[in-house]
């Protein structure tokens, strides 16, 4: 065995980084295909927004009890358990016929954006805390399979002629991968004994470091979710530009914030997340303010700055989860992934509201500037300067 890390570790690693992606595959197919299911049943705008938040807040709510039912019994039933029951809802979609039957259908597929807790506990624990970050920022980097359900919902939709057919096929995937997942993967073997969901909630009540975690994650992952989701919304309101050219620029935005992931894993394991984090709440806070912008070269200067930052924030800080938690990560991760899921139901219906109240998207922007300060002042009087780093 390995000072770093336990022989077997990169397997686990794959399987954790390929059953995320999978989940957050068949977790994005609503908003994917939102545009077909508005023209479907003539929805409107909040409608829209109504749909593509649903399946977000099931996911965001239900990661703090994935998360500690996963320190109770193991990652690797849990998670398969969540594949395994994320394909009914997917297939339930492919079969209704109302907007009334694809809410409560959608609300169900929330489920399948509760895997996140449960396989940052699942993968850290067989790596030592000097490999935590960068294992966890490849783990983190499965969030890509959002960005293959915006790519390949709508292509096999029109190669199928029926989007219901992609509903299937995700479906088919996400329960044989939970099978796989089941017979393949394995748990890390753990000296303590598991505890009770009571004694895992007991870290909740008693420490705040778990709810500033929490805090910094509803802004980096959260503000990723928004501006991903939104970004379409923004590019072709305000610069007129074509479905395919805006879907394509929103592509990369996704990328771009995913690529960066394991390097702010990779750096907080050679500096601190801590300090990482003050470099990404700094330029959050100035490089938001540029999306304000009517003019498309400060605009992508904005959303691409925005995306490598949160992109390196989302590492950071799950650097420092499993280093201050290393016995109750799948709980706090639980927490922070749920305020984090949180972070990206808000926004949208916060920035619809400000720009049905005053015309544009400003004061929406300027919101998230001053938030990415707050994060930053918080960040340097309780880690920093406080003196709460993680212990290595």
């Amino acid at each position: 065995m390995s000072d770093t890390f336990k022989a077997g570790a990169a397997r686990a690693l794959f399987f954790a980084t390929s059953a995320f992606a999978v989940s957050f595959a068949v977790w994005g197919l609503i908003a994917a295909l939102a545009p077909t299911f508005a023209q479907l049943y003539n929805l409107s705008a909040t409608e829209k927004s109504l749909l593509i938040a649903i399946p977000v807040l099931l996911g965001s709510i239900g990661r703090l009890i994935a998360g500690m039912v996963a320190d109770r019994f193991g990652g690797r039933l849990v998670f398969s358990a969540l594949l395994v029951f994320s394909a009914v809802p997917a297939i339930a979609i492919g079969f209704s016929t109302s907007f009334a039957q694809l809410l409560i259908f959608g609300l169900l597929l929330g489920v399948a954006g509760t895997t996140f807790p449960v396989g940052v506990g699942f993968a850290s624990k067989w790596f030592a805390k000097e490999k935590q970050g960068t294992a966890l920022g490849i783990y983190g980097a499965g969030n890509i399979g959002q960005s293959i359900a915006v790519f390949f919902a709508p292509v096999l939709a029109l190669q199928f002629g029926d989007w219901r057919i992609v509903f299937f096929v995700f479906a088919a995937i996400t329960f044989v991968w939970g099978i796989v997942f089941y017979l393949f993967a394995q748990d890390a073997e753990v000296v303590a004994q598991p505890k009770s969901l009571s004694e895992n909630l007991r870290v909740l009540k008693t420490s705040k470091v778990a709810w500033i975690l929490s805090l910094f994650y509803f802004l980096t992952f959260g503000g990723f979710v928004a501006l991903a989701l939104y970004m379409p919304t923004f590019l072709r309101e305000i610069f007129n530009l074509s479905a395919t050219d805006a879907g394509a620029r929103t592509a990369g935005f996704v990328l771009l914030a995913t690529l960066l992931r394991p390097v702010g894993g990779i750096l907080a394991d050679k500096i601190g997340g801590e300090k990482v984090l003050i470099f990404v709440f700094a330029s959050i806070a100035v490089l938001s303010l540029l999306l304000s912008f009517v003019s498309i070269v400060p605009f992508t200067i904005g959303a691409l700055g925005c995306a490598a930052a949160l992109g390196l924030g989302n590492g950071a800080v799950f650097k420092l989860v499993p280093q201050h938690f290393p016995n109750e990560t799948a709980t706090v991760t639980g927490l922070v992934g749920a305020f984090g899921g949180l972070g990206g139901f808000f926004p949208p219906l916060e920035l619809g509201f400000v720009k049905d109240a005053t015309g544009s998207y400003t004061i929406g922007f300027v919101l998230l500037s001053l938030f990415a300060v707050v994060c930053l002042a918080i960040n340097y009087l309780s880690f920093i300067r406080g003196g709460k780093t993680a212990p290595v």
